[in-house]
């Protein structure tokens, strides 16, 4: 079996003049060193340092030495429409040699692996959904495009004709870059669309979720918009949504179509080991909220009771069944299921780890779902305190959460998962101690 191409080659060949060495924090900023093409040989060598305290939520202290990240040439992406000559590299960080264990990417690694251990390769598509905005004359924020004013505006062909020019070129981005984009249209909400591209392995999907949300920033920025993927950002409008779409071979073969009919207890067509991954993410669907709905606005979206256009689209309670986008897990085909817990706040890496790390412990211990439309019988977090509460009390996600810090056992590094309890409840501290224009209007003359 042949090498494959180092980093080097891979700009060689692409004409890169300089390449974006990127990881994300567990917050999902992406971090980066600008390397020009002469230096991409000391970067394969010795990677990239930086100030870990300085890049955000990675667990480090002012005093503590450099995060190092080190590239993966198998996820090098030319992205020439954002600048002629650039590309990207998604990086492992890793501190004093070995993997740095708060790093999402290294969290989703371990991950797979664990599956690789249980005999199962992870498959993953993801769904990026997202608001199209601009600021009034008064600064408010507001649909880029004047006219999307429709009270039902989802796949409007006319919404999406009047953004041809920003989706056209995202489409074709995907497309260059051999993701296969396969669709493009206007989401529930004014201002929302989404961009879907062919599902790949776990880390592959997820590296290609935090390039599209890049792309979709700055492509949309050089047109005098601002894509965001806050999943709230209107009272009354849908909010965006991150739904993964997750499936296991073994081997070269499938694990979730049912081998005949004896083995499908439920009707649906997917074998005892589906049932069983479906049940995990269902018990654990409390704690996964902390990953897959990871920030304070996240449930203004699932608590939502009412829209402009009759749906949320964000299930509250961890219920499944067929093909019912109204469940916490729906069943499209036998050959997948969707997890619809997600938001577009949500880390792509964290997220795929929190439902693998689920779904293979109900595979563990042979989990049974209930009937089609049955549950655990609680509702999801109302507030992201309470999804930390459940989070911390979930030994699978806090296990996932703490995956990566094998090569640090006994050394002085705090645990991942209480390092990330801590952010989000200190996240949520914060925003509850600000005084906000609702309180006003509630109570400044009220008593």
């Amino acid at each position: 079996m042949s090498e494959p191409p180092s980093l080097a080659a891979l700009c060689e060949a692409a004409g890169t003049k300089f390449v974006l060495a990127l990881f994300v924090d567990l917050n999902g900023k992406p971090c980066a060193k600008l390397v020009p093409v002469e230096a991409v040989e000391t970067l394969s060598a010795e990677g990239a340092g930086f100030a870990g305290y300085a890049v955000g939520a990675i667990g480090q202290e002012p005093k503590d030495p450099d995060l190092v990240a080190i590239p993966d040439p198998a996820s090098f992406t030319p992205v020439p429409f954002v600048k002629e000559g650039l590309a990207i590299v998604h990086c492992d960080p890793h501190v004093l040699g070995k993997p740095w264990p708060f790093a999402p990417r290294n969290i989703l690694r371990a991950l797979v692996q664990q599956a690789a251990d249980a005999g199962f390769e992870p498959w993953v598509g993801a769904e990026v959904e997202y608001f199209l905005l601009k600021r009034s004359a008064a600064g408010e924020l507001v649909p880029a495009d004047d006219d999307d004013t429709a009270a039902r505006p989802c796949y409007d062909a006319r919404g999406v004709t009047r953004m041809y020019d920003h989706l056209a070129a995202i489409s074709s981005a995907m497309n260059q870059l051999g993701w296969g984009n396969y669709a493009n249209d206007h989401e529930d909400g004014s201002g929302q669309f989404e961009q879907n591209f062919r599902y790949a392995d776990a880390l592959t999907t997820a590296d290609r979720v935090i390039t599209l949300r890049y792309l979709l920033s700055v492509m949309a920025a050089g047109r005098g918009m601002i894509a965001t993927f806050m999943p709230k950002p209107f009272t009354g409008k849908t909010g965006s949504g991150l739904h993964l779409h997750l499936s296991l071979t073994s081997g070269d073969a499938e694990v979730f179509p049912a081998g005949d009919s004896t083995e499908d207890a439920r009707g649906l067509g997917l074998s005892a080991t589906a049932y069983a991954f479906v049940a995990g993410i269902l018990d654990h669907a409390r704690a996964l909220q902390a990953v897959l709905a990871p920030t304070v606005n996240s449930y203004k979206r699932t608590g939502a009771t009412a829209t402009a256009s009759g749906a949320s689209w964000a299930p509250n309670t961890p219920t499944w069944g067929g093909n019912d986008r109204t469940r916490y897990v729906r069943i499209p085909d036998a050959h997948r299921l969707e997890l619809r817990g997600g938001d577009g706040s949500a880390n792509p890496y964290l997220a795929i780890a929190g439902a693998l790390a689920a779904g293979l412990d109900g595979v563990k211990s042979f989990a049974d779902p209930g009937e089609p439309g049955s549950g655990p019988g609680d509702s999801l977090p109302p507030t992201l305190l309470h999804a930390v509460e459940a989070l911390e009390a979930d030994p699978v996600v806090t296990g996932m959460l703490d995956a990566a810090a094998g090569e640090w056992a006994g050394d002085a590094v705090p645990s991942v998962a209480h390092y990330f309890a801590q952010l989000k409840r200190e996240e949520f501290f914060t925003w509850h101690s600000d005084v906000s224009s609702w309180e006003h209007h509630r109570y400044l003359t009220a008593f």
